[in-house]
């Protein structure tokens, strides 16, 4: 059953490919990383979340929200896992962390759009982990369209299950729905990108994979305890 509904804006997806034994020893028991023809992907999230509500309720909340990603597996079913999820609204913040016990931090933001070219601003404001400043601009380069099934856009995009651990290491997973995402490939200018340092990555080298979507509507399923452990396979 959809508890939450919700229009992602403004989405921007900036992919780096890893070694995967690098982000495996990063993730909680009960998930393995997944791969791209042998490659492991982290990637930088940014957009603003508008208009969450719970199905029903006449009243939604709006706000910039930036996650740091990789793509896993948990008994079979692939998903991302967050590896933060800052947002700039206080109240959201404080229930997610004591109603699901989510890695939600909270983040000073500024977004301006201008046309299609999206300028993103953060500064983790919680003491509950270490500081994340982020700032880029970004903007597509070509008209939508949907990733082909098997192809890399597919395999960063195309993932209808999330998964994030609390801070004493419990997996939790929900599963959302929406259309299959009109993405845009793009270009972006990254200023300053704190989100590696802080959950304890070297960056990347190179520019990333650059990808962009304006809206898509999505719905957001309840919280789920993951139970078992999968062990990773190269």
């Amino acid at each position: 059953m959809d508890l939450l509904t919700m229009t992602w804006r403004d989405v921007g997806f900036m992919h780096w490919p890893v070694e995967p034994d690098i982000v495996q020893q990063t993730l909680p028991d009960g998930l393995n990383v997944d791969t791209y023809d042998g490659q492991a992907w982290l990637s930088v999230v940014p957009f603003q979340m508008a208009d969450i509500r719970p199905r029903g309720s006449p009243i939604g909340r709006s706000f910039g929200e930036l996650n740091l990603r990789t793509y896993v597996v948990a008994d079979g079913t692939p998903g991302v896992y967050f590896y933060n999820l800052d947002a700039d609204d206080r109240l959201s913040v404080t229930l997610a962390r004591k109603l699901f016990q989510l890695s939600y931090y909270r983040a000073s933001m500024q977004v301006r759009t201008d046309g299609d070219s999206v300028e993103f601003r953060s500064r983790r404001t919680s003491s509950r982990a270490p500081p994340a400043d982020f700032h880029a601009t970004y903007e597509p380069t070509e008209a939508p369209s949907t990733p082909e099934p098997g192809s890399l856009e597919s395999f960063l995009v195309e993932r209808y299950r999330f998964y994030a651990a609390s801070d004493d290491g419990t997996v939790y997973y929900a599963d959302i729905d929406h259309e299959p995402w009109p993405l845009q490939r793009g270009q972006s200018d990254i200023r300053t990108n704190g989100l590696f340092a802080a959950s304890g990555f070297d960056r990347p080298d190179g520019d990333p994979l650059v990808h962009y979507c304006a809206e898509i509507p999505v719905t957001a399923g309840r919280l789920h305890r993951l139970d078992g452990v999968a062990q990773y396979t190269d």
